[in-house]
């Protein structure tokens, strides 16, 4: 599938819901050399006063933006994207996490799209001024 050509303000052009685990924090500590242990250890979170452990914000940001990657068709057609890190992603060490992503297209011009993101966690937005810039077909 390839992003349509003809865009209007609005339209949600992705959406998804991923489950993070604690297992989904070990692996990604171990792809990205980040082993903070407030990503793992219930107690080191406690101790600096964490509502519990906390999903890597890299890790939140990158499921984020895959999130549009199967309607760009191409992922070298992202040409920008940036966030804010606004409210933390608590892993329950039973239940996990769940992310909910909705892209929708913010503005259209000369061939770029601004596809933004709303991503959430427990009704809570998690990111914010998620925005990424694609090159449209």
């Amino acid at each position: 599938m390839s992003a349509p050509q003809i865009l209007s303000v609005g339209d949600v052009v992705a959406e998804r819901t991923v489950h993070l685990t604690r297992e989904s924090l070990v692996r990604y500590a171990g792809a990205s050399g980040d082993f903070n242990p407030i990503h793992y250890r219930d107690d080191v979170a406690a101790s600096v006063g964490l509502p519990g452990v906390l999903a890597h914000g890299m890790l939140t940001m990158g499921l984020a933006v895959e999130t549009i990657v199967p309607w760009l068709g191409d992922s070298g057609r992202i040409v920008e994207y940036g966030v804010r890190f606004t409210r933390p992603v608590v892993v329950d060490p039973q239940a996990g996490a769940e992310v909910s992503v909705v892209a929708k297209i913010g503005a259209v011009e000369d061939g770029v799209a601004r596809v933004d993101l709303t991503v959430s966690h427990a009704d809570t937005t998690v990111l914010g001024k998620a925005q990424v810039r694609v090159r449209l077909a």
